[in-house]
């Protein structure tokens, strides 16, 4: 029996966006909501596949001198990091017969192409928590690459990773970011015009069949070429092992106060994300405490949630599968 190639846009599929020659609104219930990609720095990288950063990693102390004697010779020491650029792309391809066909050709098209928006940023939101370039060179490394082992406020030069203490494989984490480009940013290609951005409506090209016989398409055309950089590793913050289930070893507001003075300027411009299971527990946790507080409705009327005065965002691509960071 003969299968469909599911990567191709069929009759069906105009079918079900269509009644009586109206294209119909999507009910999109496969969108996520992902507030990182919205809060990100994005500046201009200092390459065209890479972006260099220096980081500091010693201050000179100076030293007591006495009459007659002299002053120990000092200097700072750095680090040089090199950040690599990745390319997340996708090219969306519509029979020429069937866009013909639809009443209105124009918003077929766009509901489409909406889909590869979303599914890329669905992505994007992914990679920027749990990219991995080992064995993958071309992606990015995310925030839960870098940030992969607990750290100790006595032993490490930074106090980033904290535990919640909960075990197993249904764990999630809680982020918290200081956006600037001296901070944590988003860099594209210093040559870009778009911001690494690109939506690109190539018009009618012509395909070929698994027969190797020729049709014409219309074709759209995404790329997001981003890096990840985090030039000072106090402004990313991370509550590890965080129980997605039950009633111990959950959202500790405690952990929160100390992560937060860990940043630089005790977290001041800082941004809270967590998914919606971490939400709801801060949601629970607000009901008895005054740690997390509701502040002024959003311009869509919803409360806005924030703690000790420091937005708290929502981001679907936190996973409550993690395993335990030790």
């Amino acid at each position: 029996m003969a299968t469909v190639d599911a990567k191709l846009l069929t009759l069906l599929e105009l079918a079900k966006r269509s009644n009586k020659g109206s294209i119909l609104a999507i009910a999109e219930t496969l969108n996520r909501t992902n507030e990182i990609l919205t809060d990100a720095v994005y500046v201009p990288a200092n390459g065209q596949t890479s972006h260099v950063t220096t980081r500091r990693l010693h201050l000179p102390t100076g030293s007591w001198r006495k009459i007659n004697q002299g002053v120990a010779r000092e200097s700072s020491r750095t680090e040089q990091v090199v950040e690599n650029i990745g390319m997340l792309e996708a090219i969306s391809q519509v029979d020429q017969a069937l866009v013909d066909l639809a009443e209105d050709s124009g918003t077929f098209r766009m509901t489409e192409d909406l889909a590869f928006v979303e599914g890329m940023s669905q992505t994007l939101a992914t990679a920027l928590i749990y990219g991995n370039t080992a064995g993958a060179p071309e992606q990015i490394d995310g925030l839960a690459t870098r940030f992969n082992a607990l750290t100790s406020a006595s032993t490490s030069p930074v106090h980033n990773v904290h535990s919640a203490d909960g075990s197993g494989q249904d764990l999630t984490s809680l982020w918290v970011v200081q956006w600037g480009p001296d901070k944590v940013h988003l860099v594209y290609p210093k040559s870009s015009a778009s911001g690494g951005i690109v939506h690109q409506d190539d018009g009618l090209v012509t395909v070929y069949d698994s027969a190797g016989n020729p049709y014409k398409v219309y074709q759209s055309h995404f790329k997001v070429h981003v890096g990840l950089v985090v030039r000072d590793a106090r402004c990313v913050q991370r509550i590890c092992n965080i129980e997605s289930g039950g009633t111990s070893n959950t959202f500790d507001p405690d952990l929160l106060i100390e992560a937060l003075r860990e940043m630089p300027q005790g977290g001041a411009s800082a941004v809270i994300y967590a998914n919606r299971t971490v939400l709801a527990q801060m949601d629970k946790d607000a009901a008895g405490k005054t740690n997390v507080q509701y502040g002024a409705n959003d311009p869509w009327g919803r409360p806005t949630m924030s703690f000790r005065g420091v937005q708290v965002r929502q981001v679907d691509a936190i996973l409550n599968t993690e395993t335990a960071v030790s």
